[in-house]
């Protein structure tokens, strides 16, 4: 078999995200050594110009302009087939390295030919832990889901066994499901099983190719081998209403394609059900409550922490960090309470 040229290529579908993505890509290029690798970014004729953005002011990345905003699988998936890696990073655009996270995440690969998947320690702005890992949900843990039980009891065992908030970030160990906002793929992987589901628009690709992987025996993995700081459900949160009615969509879609919690029609009808009853609390929600977020539940960010986000994009020009002293003490801060965390589970 040729060696293929490169070590690693980057995939980021972007919509509207202009500074983020700026911030992304600038960190990207600022900390990555020790491989070889190329920057796909997908566009989805972002009204920002973000695509004009990524022309201007980093003409080494090969920029894919999308005639409209296609769903999250469509985009990465055209990043992927034209990848020229060894593996393939899906990464989001609302992502800031503060470290040298890929080569180690394409050593950790190197070293476990084993593993399908990987994604590193996720931090939030503040530096605290972005809980990222998911269990395949049953029966009776989405039944109580639905209910929202993990708000009354939010220390609930069962419902832990989904939102996993009790997971130690300190070992690399495999999981049923990670996010996709730093996911490494093996590419002898997507050659043999396929790329993303593209029938979901972004709540289920990662659910549903963790699934299938899970299905046909492949290991996914988390490793602390890597940190990036996530701010998280940017692109979501930009038209929230319109998110949750896809999210709701896709998770009957998921439901009924992929048989998640059984092949009856009774079963599937009260998933259906309790999915779009669902769906109607959190409308409700968005209308009652302050925080307008779509991504808020067990493990995310703090309401005051997403925010800083918001102001990130609505800085301009401005810096993530606006100098190197401050640049320095966000990365020693997001460090510390990183390995203080660890420490403590």
């Amino acid at each position: 078999m040729t060696k293929l040229p490169l070590d690693l290529t980057v995939v980021i579908a972007n919509y509207n995200t202009r500074e983020l993505l700026r911030h992304c890509l600038d960190s990207l290029y600022r900390y990555t050594e020790g491989i070889t690798f190329e920057v796909i970014c997908v566009d989805g004729n972002s009204p920002d110009r973000s695509a004009d953005m990524v022309a201007e002011d980093f003409p080494e990345v090969t920029l894919v302009r999308n005639p409209s905003n296609e769903s999250y699988a469509r985009s990465v998936n055209k990043g992927i087939r034209i990848a020229r890696g060894r593996y393939a990073c899906l990464l989001d655009s609302d992502t800031v390295l503060i470290q040298n996270a890929f080569e180690p995440l394409v050593r950790f690969m190197d070293e476990h030919p084993d593993v399908a998947v990987c994604a590193p320690k996720l931090l939030n702005p503040d530096g605290s832990v972005q809980h990222h890992i998911r269990g395949f949900a049953n029966l009776s843990v989405f039944v109580l889901q639905t209910l929202n039980w993990h708000k009354l009891f939010p220390k609930s065992k069962l419902m832990n066994r989904y939102y996993n908030t009790d997971f130690d970030y300190s070992k690399a160990q495999p999981v049923q499901s990670i996010g996709t906002s730093v996911y490494l793929i093996r590419r002898s992987t997507w050659e043999a099983v396929g790329l993303l589901d593209e029938r979901f628009r972004w709540a289920m690709p990662d659910l549903s190719y963790n699934y299938m992987l899970h299905r046909l025996g492949y290991k996914v993995y988390y490793t602390p081998c890597a940190k990036v700081v996530h701010f998280g459900g940017q692109t979501a949160s930009q038209d929230v209403l319109r998110a949750l009615r896809e999210q709701c969509q896709g998770l009957i879609d998921f439901s009924e394609a992929y048989d998640y919690f059984g092949t009856s029609r009774l079963t599937k009808a009260m998933v259906r059900l309790g999915i779009r009853f669902r769906y109607y609390t959190k409308v409700l929600g968005y209308y009652l409550s302050s925080d307008k977020r779509v991504i808020k539940g067990p493990g995310a960010p703090r309401k005051e922490v997403a925010s800083e986000a918001k102001r990130i994009l609505a800085g301009g020009d401005r810096q993530v960090f606006p100098n190197a002293d401050s640049e320095k003490k966000a990365v020693t801060r997001a460090q510390s309470a990183s390995d203080a965390a660890s420490m403590s589970d």
